[in-house]
């Protein structure tokens, strides 16, 4: 298990509260509500951040367990799932080693999280086990560019970066590792989003994909 202090980034947590708000404002709203449409039973979502999703579940899901492992992120989210349309429970926890039993959720939630998850190929493996056969998982995360220059230059940017933004790596083919975790990827859609009028676009992929 990852010591509980390697999990806290204050200092980024903070900048992170605004970040996402005004990531929401240029886009990103539209697109949580994207990856949350139709949604029914028993909902997971990893790296809950400080429950910008929440407000977003259809009134047809029965719960909403949210795993959160940076305190200040948590606090936030914990305030968020008061006033949010359905039941969400918020917890501590790391996605490689999910707090839930084989089988456990209809769905799982990743958004903007396997980006800055240690090791992504286990907290995926993790997924498959709590999720049932034919469960969905439903993610939204930015990826390594096709373009190979752009994708040099990610991989050369990344160890400042995940130093500098609480553990993102800017330059992960996240799709094929949901792939290569066993999952079908039923439907994604592949699109340039910049989360500031500062930063430049940079490759997201949103869909779901089913656990066989």
């Amino acid at each position: 298990m990852t010591d509980r202090q390697e999990l806290q980034h204050p200092r980024f947590a903070r900048q992170y509260l605004r970040i996402a708000a005004a990531a929401d404002q240029r886009g990103g709203m539209e697109h949580r509500r994207r990856l949350l449409d139709g949604l029914t039973g028993h909902v997971l979502e990893i790296g809950a951040g400080q429950g910008r999703n929440f407000r977003h579940y259809p009134d047809t899901v029965d719960e909403v367990v949210a795993l959160e492992p940076d305190d200040t992120l948590r606090t936030a989210a914990a305030k968020a799932a008061a006033t949010a349309p359905v039941r969400v429970t918020v917890v501590a926890g790391e996605a490689e080693q999910l707090p839930a039993a084989e089988d456990e959720f209809d769905v799982v939630v990743v958004s903007l999280v396997l980006c800055s998850i240690d090791d992504p190929d286990h907290a995926l493996a993790e997924v498959a086990r709590v999720l049932r056969p034919g469960g969905q998982l439903r993610f939204y995360e930015h990826v390594r560019s096709p373009r190979s220059w752009a994708a040099r230059f990610e991989d050369a940017i990344t160890p400042l970066w995940r130093r500098a933004a609480g553990g993102c790596h800017p330059n992960r083919d996240t799709e094929a590792a949901i792939r290569t975790a066993g999952f079908t990827i039923a439907d994604i859609d592949r699109f340039g989003f910049s989360f500031s009028a500062l930063a430049p676009n940079t490759l997201h992929i949103l869909g779901t994909a089913i656990r066989q």
